[in-house]
């Protein structure tokens, strides 16, 4: 049979607050990915300096957003019961704290970088570089963020694709408990 015969409502979905940090978190995630891949294209100068001090500071952001996250979910956050096996269960959990970690090791790199590199932010404010002369260094730091980058971004793409599979093939509504709510009509 083709059907959805998952039984959906509001209260078998995510808080409000829970879905819109998770796309938020998303979109940063995807729009901070592209912006490092592409930063080299952007003409040297004014341009440069201004997407690398938007993504240092968009990189601050998402590090203020994943301990909100955290603490939420912690706390406050609605915890639904998982979908599928214990062993299912297991895998998401664990896919989840793994998220949170490569979310946290990037902002951390991306700190790291900014502080071996030195840095220019928005030709206003001047990071002094830790060891001006250590070209290697700095390579290392900066292949260290982009491999922590691809991996959370790889993994990220994973988990979407699980969720649609779930949606898709097993039918059981998951994606739609962190899908964002409609509004409420006039």
């Amino acid at each position: 049979m083709d059907t959805d015969t998952t039984p959906f409502t509001e209260s078998s979905s995510y808080d409000g607050k829970t879905r819109f940090l998770h796309w938020m978190s998303a979109l940063f995630i995807a729009a901070l990915w592209f912006a490092g891949e592409f930063l080299d294209w952007v003409p040297r100068g004014t341009p440069r300096i201004s997407v690398r001090s938007t993504h240092i500071v968009a990189g601050l952001l998402l590090g203020a957003l994943l301990v909100i996250r955290v603490l939420w979910r912690r706390n406050d956050g609605v915890q639904l019961p998982s979908l599928g096996t214990v062993a299912a269960a297991r895998a998401a959990n664990a896919t989840h704290h793994v998220l949170y970690v490569l979310i946290a090791a990037m902002v951390v790199s991306g700190i790291a970088l900014v502080w071996i590199r030195g840095d220019n932010l928005f030709n206003v404010f001047t990071v002094p570089a830790f060891d001006p002369g250590n070209k290697a260094l700095r390579h290392d730091a900066k292949e260290l963020h982009g491999w922590i980058a691809n991996t959370l971004l790889i993994l990220a793409a994973l988990h979407a694709a699980v969720a649609v599979w779930h949606q898709w093939i097993l039918k059981d509504g998951l994606l739609r408990r962190m899908w964002p709510a409609k509004p409420p009509l006039p």
